[in-house]
């Protein structure tokens, strides 16, 4: 309160204080947010979360199926892996077997090699229904992540790196390699070309 204001006596003073307290509510109604404007930022906040929690639950949907997935698809490898030593042996069995000795086999040695070669077929043919594929590498350029390389075999005839022997057969179960084939590749041929460097239609694009 100002003393011109005392001098012109309480009428004086009475408007001041009221002008005083119009200005007070005005500037608390400046600073205070609009209650709409709190609700549409509560409301992108809330959306915003809800974005967040759905994308992470289809990620983890998606986690679980592919985890179910591989369990079904490679739950059998160890087993499988084992079963494969077991078809070894039965190969190694049949390859030892003379032609001339199964040429001139009587019946009873004759249904024995027939037994065994059924046995391996029947193995084969299981695996197979549980995702084991055998690899059939021969002719196909060598692939560290599917074959392993035992020797070298000059053959100007074929590309070179190719494999043109299996010593042991390897198998995958679903992408994975279960055992690499053994093999040996060629040494000495051509080069083995892999692509043209521009396709017709890189050609067309240009």
């Amino acid at each position: 309160m100002t003393d011109e204001t005392t001098k012109n006596g309480p009428d004086a003073a009475a408007a001041e204080a009221a002008a005083d307290a119009a200005a007070n509510v005005e500037n608390e109604a400046a600073v205070q947010p609009d209650p709409l404007e709190l609700l549409q930022a509560e409301n992108a906040e809330l959306r915003d979360r809800y974005l967040r929690l759905a994308a992470d639950m289809d990620n983890l949907r998606r986690r679980t199926e592919r985890e179910v997935k591989d369990a079904k698809s490679y739950s059998a490898a160890g087993f499988a892996r084992d079963m494969l030593a077991v078809s070894d042996n039965l190969r190694r069995a049949l390859d030892a077997i003379p032609e001339e000795v199964r040429a001139s086999a009587d019946a009873g040695l004759a249904t024995l090699i027939e037994g065994v070669e059924m046995t391996e077929r029947s193995m084969l043919s299981t695996l197979e229904r549980h995702g084991v594929r055998k690899l059939e590498p021969v002719g196909q350029k060598f692939d560290p992540n599917f074959h392993q390389a035992m020797f070298e075999v000059p053959n100007p005839d074929v590309p070179n790196n190719t494999v043109v022997q299996v010593v042991q057969a390897g198998f995958s179960i679903g992408e994975r390699v279960l055992r690499p084939a053994m093999v040996g590749v060629a040494k000495g041929g051509p080069k083995i070309v892999e692509a043209e460097t521009n396709s017709v239609f890189d050609q067309k694009d240009a």
